[in-house]
């Protein structure tokens, strides 16, 4: 199984599916690294403890963590399961952006950036990391967030370990989307 094979099965299995590997979740979202590793093998996936670790420290989104003895790892970020990362509240930048496609804009200007079926709306505190999270879908469209004012206004923000940025929804007024309907590229309007 290749590095990137392995990132893509551990998403799945710690953000989506445990039960697909056989495991389970705890609250935090750690799963036992054991049983994830016989979890992979009986479906075929051969790992061992250190591809296991080198997919976590090599990571080009830092997506996995290990607690300090290695026998736990979950997801940073990004659950369709129930779990409580137990991140703490923080005052976000002005601006954070969100990466999409041109389809998507419609519905973003009607209801706004919404977290559909994650827990949390995902943000960027750059335009490059916007830009390759919109590009696996298609050609990235770059958003803009008033991140400072919806703090300002009550919205909560989180950070993840990995420097994802996390809030519950965006509203349409802090989404940076010009009248004709192209991202707004590094500036809140």
């Amino acid at each position: 199984m290749t590095d990137r094979d392995l990132s893509h099965r551990l998403s799945y299995v710690l953000r989506h599916r445990p039960d697909a590997a056989g495991i389970s979740l705890d609250a935090a979202g750690w799963a036992d690294v054991d049983a994830l590793l016989a979890g992979l093998d009986a479906q075929g996936c051969g790992v061992d403890l250190a591809q296991l670790e080198h997919v976590v420290d090599t990571n080009d989104k830092q997506r996995f963590e290990l607690d300090a003895d290695a026998t736990h790892i979950r997801a940073r970020q990004g659950h369709s399961v129930a779990v409580a990362l137990g991140y703490t509240p923080l005052v976000p930048p002005e601006i954070l952006f969100h990466g999409t496609v041109a389809a998507a804009l419609p519905a973003i200007r009607e209801a706004g950036l919404q977290k559909m079926r994650r827990h949390a709306v995902h943000l960027s505190a750059d335009e490059e990391t916007a830009a390759r999270v919109g590009a696996r879908r298609g050609v990235a469209c770059v958003l803009s967030v008033r991140a400072g004012a919806l703090h300002r206004d009550g919205g909560i923000f989180f950070r993840t370990e990995n420097g994802v940025w996390l809030t519950d929804a965006v509203p349409p007024a802090y989404v940076g989307i010009d009248d004709s309907g192209i991202p707004a590229r590094g500036r809140a309007d």
